[in-house]
């Protein structure tokens, strides 16, 4: 039976930007020097982010919906297509050779997309299939792997995803707004591209689950506006995931003869610290476990869909994984939505 495979990880980054900068020459100012502000951001868990258009320089709070779209356009492309390469590169393959392209994305939308886009500047041939994965948010990369795998399984031909969030583009209007302070605090952009192969990888995709709670959808939204989108973000959040994830993971990970306790990696959405904290707590897992997410929220910020692939790039670089070791990739968002991906090193 064909099997599919990560088999390499590229990811493009624009400028850096220090948190502590962020919030002394731009956002102090616009949230009146907010002490509680302040410590939102010290205690974010974020040491710098990336971002396309300097926040330092340029002030899109007040921006249109359209104005953002078009730095959307100007900037999604040239980022793409540089973690793409960067992937493809690492694997040792041409664009030529990839049978579908597959790009999630909620912080942006033209036609023609951003699949067809780099469709032409990567020079995909003609019959490379693609496929959108719009307004799914910070959980968009793990369905969108699993359809990607299901596609390297069923044509025996390597598939590239790539997950590319310009979250920085929807700064909102500054209020004293909790939420809307913590967003400020968090977000960020990247560019993550994950090359899918039969047979041979580093990484074999076993299997993806999802649970969604509809009755706590208001907890998490991602709303269009006149001023770009605009994200509600609940403080209970953590606590909706608190009881759901153990039964999700240990759900899976049964289907498959496994346990907690022999997952040999963790590659969890760093969607906040608290949010790490309660899959730690409530898994059992030792403070060492859920380090490759806290480097990945410490050095960029959280990057919407493409964070758990960071994620699962940083286990890769870091982690001595043995064949047959199993790691378990897991993210969440609007619905409230939990995915949980089982892999297993090779």
């Amino acid at each position: 039976m064909v099997t599919a495979h990560i088999a390499a990880i590229g990811t493009a980054l624009p400028p850096a930007f220090e948190q502590s900068s962020l919030w002394e020459n731009h956002f102090r100012a616009l949230l009146n020097g907010s002490r509680a502000a302040g410590r939102i951001f010290a205690s974010a868990g974020v040491q710098r982010r990336h971002a396309v258009v300097n926040p330092l320089q340029l002030d899109l709070s007040e921006c249109t919906t359209g104005e953002r779209m078009r730095w959307y356009d100007a900037y999604a492309r040239p980022l793409g297509h540089k973690a793409v390469l960067s992937a493809l590169d690492s694997a040792g393959l041409d664009p030529t050779d990839i049978g579908q392209l597959t790009v999630a994305s909620c912080t942006g939308y033209t036609a023609p997309g951003l699949d067809v886009q780099l469709a032409a500047s990567l020079g995909l041939a003609p019959g490379a299939q693609r496929l959108m994965v719009g307004h799914m948010g910070c959980y968009a990369a793990l369905p969108a792997m699993a359809t990607v795998a299901d596609f390297v399984t069923v044509h025996q031909q390597p598939a590239v995803l790539l997950c590319l969030e310009l979250t920085s583009l929807h700064v909102q209007p500054s209020t004293m707004d909790v939420e809307q302070i913590v967003s400020h605090a968090l977000f960020a952009d990247a560019a993550t591209a994950v090359v899918v192969t039969p047979e041979q990888g580093r990484l074999e995709v076993v299997a993806t689950a999802a649970l969604t709670d509809p009755s706590t959808a208001d907890h998490m939204t991602w709303t269009v506006t006149d001023h770009g989108f605009r994200m509600t973000l609940s403080r209970y959040v953590p606590d909706v995931l608190g009881k759901h994830v153990r039964d999700a993971v240990e759900g899976l990970l049964a289907d498959h003869g496994l346990t907690v306790p022999e997952v040999r990696a963790w590659a969890v959405h760093p969607g906040g610290p608290r949010i790490l904290d309660t899959v730690q707590h409530e898994l059992g897992l030792p403070s060492s476990a859920l380090q490759p997410s806290q480097k990945v929220l410490r050095d960029n910020g959280n990057c919407s869909s493409a964070t758990v692939l960071m994620v699962l790039d940083e286990i890769l670089g870091s982690t001595v994984l043995r064949p047959g070791d199993p790691v378990v990739a897991m993210a969440f968002g609007p619905g409230l939505t939990l995915y949980v991906t089982l892999l297993r090193a090779r």
